[in-house]
This record gives structure tokens, C-alpha cells and sequence, in this order.
């Protein structure tokens, strides 16, 4: 998976298709990832203890990675993700413009 916590994407396919957003958190087993404010769905609380009320909750669910992309640090546009080695490193790099992620 060439994305990771904290990289910004662009949401390529999907209801929310053209959204920007942060990743917040990357589950790799199963392909997908949670964006904030991307794929956002209401979830009904009931009240925990006697005396406080019920709530609604909006909860960014996850998304397939297949439907995102990598935002190129350069001119905000998408791209995929390459490496190459950088003093015996191995970085990620946009192939759009070549910079570093």
C-alpha cells in the first residue's frame, strides 16, 4: 500500500469524488484507509448513563485506497507514487514531478 498515515490524497471515484483530505488512519490488511471529512456517516448514540441525552455523531468511515490517489506536493494536482534511493534510503516520490512525499 503506497499510502500512508498523514499523506494528503484526492478522492478519485466514489460520492465524493475531487475531495481533498489528511489521512487519519491506514489499515493495510484490508486496503483502505480513514480521511477526515471524506466518507462521513451519522451514527445514532444511545445515552451511556441515566440522566444524559442520546446523541448524533458524524464518523468518517474508510475508504478503499483503489479510490484515492496521492495529491503531488508541487501543484496540488493527483499522482501516482514512486520510489528510488536517496543516501542508501528508500523514498517515496510523486512521478508527477519527481519531489519527495
Amino acid at each position: 500500500m503506497n499510502i500512508k498515515k498523514g499523506d494528503n490524497i484526492i478522492v478519485i471515484t466514489g460520492g465524493d469524488k475531487g475531495k481533498k483530505g489528511k489521512v487519519v488512519k491506514a489499515f493495510p490488511a484490508l486496503g483502505k484507509i480513514v480521511v477526515e471529512g471524506i466518507n462521513v456517516r451519522k451514527k445514532h448514540q444511545k445515552p451511556r448513563k441515566s440522566g444524559e441525552k442520546g446523541q448524533i455523531l458524524s464518523i468518517a468511515m474508510p475508504i478503499k485506497v483503489a479510490n484515492v490517489m496521492i495529491v503531488d506536493p508541487k501543484d496540488n494536482t493527483r499522482s501516482r507514487v514512486g520510489s528510488k534511493i536517496v543516501a542508501g534510503k528508500k523514498v517515496r516520490i510523486s512521478k508527477k514531478s519527481g519531489q519527495e512525499i
